[in-house]
């Protein structure tokens, strides 16, 4: 059997150490504190507190918290910390000699209470200010770890998506169609842009180098009571054919955009020639991101529609409607001051009127209404948070006739201010768009013009009213052109409210009702129009959906023969290739 060496170091202790630890040993006030404080391995020795390279037990006792009572002094501790008991078993009574010389040799409150100097100043508070916090519950890191990676995946087949803005035919939101206006532009619902697709049925495009392209072709069948929109009297219902065209494109570019939005159109009627007609609308937009603070913008744009046959400016018995067609162009540049923009653009459009063929044979020209409008806009903007933005506008314009004189010999040449101040507005998932109202002066060249001042108001917003709704409101109003003779202009004003709502996500359901009021100036000349529109669309696939629509037209006028009504079905398929 093999027997325990002796400790080599033990001869070398000194009498008087052999002397203090007897002392200790033999002190009944050690194994009394052992069994007022017994020592506990879990929660007093915690080896990643303790002193690299020493006892645990030594560790725990530089600390303080297991030889000073609360509410004790330094010699009560001591005393305390001496006591001995006989509960406490054969470990305890082995360990406290240790402990207790380590307080000793320490300097801690584990002293004699009859000692004195720099060891009665009990530094067991300061050591326990000095020792580790105690452990905390859990990390630091849990909070934000489970805001970012723990949030909820949700599975798109099951989650509405919520529906961009309804839109119709864009009306012009600076210069009103450079003046001109005909009924059907404002009440014509052929062009609306098509709707806000689920992506499970969205088309995905062409890829064509660095730009998408999204084609449709829309072919639809059905009849129109009145498509000469004429006095029913004289209405010549017919078989109505409606073809569609649409080219959508954007850019992929890290920064700038180009894109695109055009759309075009043909009814055709078998049964009543004459009151088949086309119809079209489109602009392109490039923005070209000079720097964080500086924007480039070009625009250009087409309006292409028919003049009705009946209207205060073509009271004649024509055979078909004479078109009437709206190009021009935009060029700004944007500059933001920290929170101000400001911004500058130059305006070109131009309206050219074709021909009229009355029905003996002659031919009414119509040339001396075409027009060119130069204009410069001025726009000025603050942001007082980012959802809303308010801003004044400030609008000139000058609007010169190819001719110098009309066939009545009458100069309509004529220069216009705008005044305007509103808002636009960012309310994510409720409210966008933008507001302005002001005041519009025309000043006309030839004297026999008076001129006018009227309100404008400009006004689209968009109300998601709830995941599967979406409401759009537009309201425009302006001083359009007339050859009205003894009348400077016409106070046109129009408004549109749709509601879209999915029934599923590949069924919509659309309804919409607009009004125009035309007002002659000087002249006895009223027009008060109606509009209203349901639609269906259910999606089969990505490139095919069925589409169904009624539209419902009506323009009452004060002059004799030129109200009418029209009743207009259909019933088409659309294909996205």
């Amino acid at each position: 059997m093999t027997r325990a060496a002796p400790n080599p170091g033990w001869p070398n202790r000194s009498l008087a150490g052999l002397a203090v630890t007897a002392a200790l040993v033999l002190s009944p006030g050690t194994l009394r504190a052992q069994t007022q404080f017994p020592f506990n391995p879990g929660r007093d020795a915690r080896p990643d507190e303790a002193i690299p390279g020493a006892n645990p037990f030594l560790a725990n006792g530089l600390r303080g918290n297991t030889f000073t009572a609360p509410g004790t002094t330094g010699t009560d501790a001591t005393r305390s910390g001496a006591s001995d008991s006989p509960t406490s078993g054969e470990n305890t009574g082995a360990r406290s000699p240790t402990r207790a010389l380590a307080g000793a040799r320490s300097g801690s409150a584990t002293v004699f209470s009859g000692t004195s100097g720099a060891n009665n100043r009990a530094p067991t508070n300061l050591l326990r200010q000095r020792a580790a916090p105690p452990r905390r519950l859990g990390s630091a890191t849990v909070r934000p770890t489970r805001a970012v990676t723990q949030t909820i995946a949700y599975d798109l087949r099951l989650t509405p998506v919520v529906r961009n803005p309804v839109v119709g035919v864009p009306l012009p939101t600076l210069l009103p169609a450079a003046g001109v206006q005909t009924p059907g532009f404002f009440l014509g619902t052929a062009l609306r842009r098509p709707l806000a697709i689920d992506e499970a049925y969205a088309p995905l495009g062409i890829k064509v180098g660095t730009f998408t392209v999204l084609p449709a072709v829309q072919q639809s069948v059905g009849y129109d009571s009145n498509p000469d929109q004429i006095n029913n009297r004289f209405a010549k219902p017919s078989l109505a054919l409606r073809t569609d065209g649409e080219l959508l494109f954007r850019s992929d570019w890290s920064s700038s955009e180009l894109s695109g939005d055009l759309r075009g159109g043909y009814s055709d009627y078998p049964d009543n020639k004459g009151a088949s007609r086309p119809n079209g609308v489109g602009a392109t937009r490039l923005r070209v991101d000079v720097n964080r603070d500086t924007r480039v913008d070009v625009e250009g744009r087409f309006v292409l529609d028919t003049q009705r046959a009946g209207t205060p400016d073509l009271a004649a018995a024509v055979t078909s409607r004479p078109l009437v067609s709206t190009y021009g162009t935009t060029f700004g540049v944007t500059e933001r001051f920290n929170r101000m923009q400001v911004s500058v653009r130059g305006l070109f459009d131009r309206s050219e009127f074709e021909d009229a063929q009355l029905a003996g044979g002659a031919i009414l020209r119509q040339s001396d209404r075409n027009q060119n409008q130069f204009g410069v806009q001025l726009r000025a903007g603050y942001e007082i948070s980012p959802v809303i933005t308010p801003f004044v506008d400030v609008l000139a314009d000058n609007r010169i006739y190819d001719m110098r004189v009309d066939s009545t010999g009458i100069r309509r040449d004529s220069d216009g201010l705008t005044l305007s101040g509103g808002a636009t507005f960012a309310l994510a998932r409720f409210v966008t768009g933008e507001v302005s109202v002001g005041l519009q002066h025309r000043t006309y060249v030839d004297p026999s013009l008076r001129d006018l001042t009227a309100p404008v108001v400009n006004a689209a917003l968009t109300w998601f009213a709830s995941p599967l709704t979406t409401v759009r409101f537009s309201a425009l109003t302006g001083v359009t052109e007339t050859t009205v003779v003894g009348s400077s202009g016409v106070l046109t004003q129009s408004a549109t409210l749709e509601v879209q709502h999915d029934l599923l996500r590949n069924l919509s359901l659309i309804g919409g009702i607009s009004v125009l009021s035309n007002d002659y100036d000087r002249v006895n000349i009223n027009e008060r129009g109606f509009s209203a529109t349901a639609r269906l669309d259910y999606r089969f696939n990505r490139w095919l959906a069925m589409r169904g629509s009624y539209i419902y037209q009506r323009l009452d006028s004060s002059v004799s023969g030129s109200s009418f009504h029209a009743n207009t079905f259909l019933l088409g398929l659309r294909i996205n290739p």
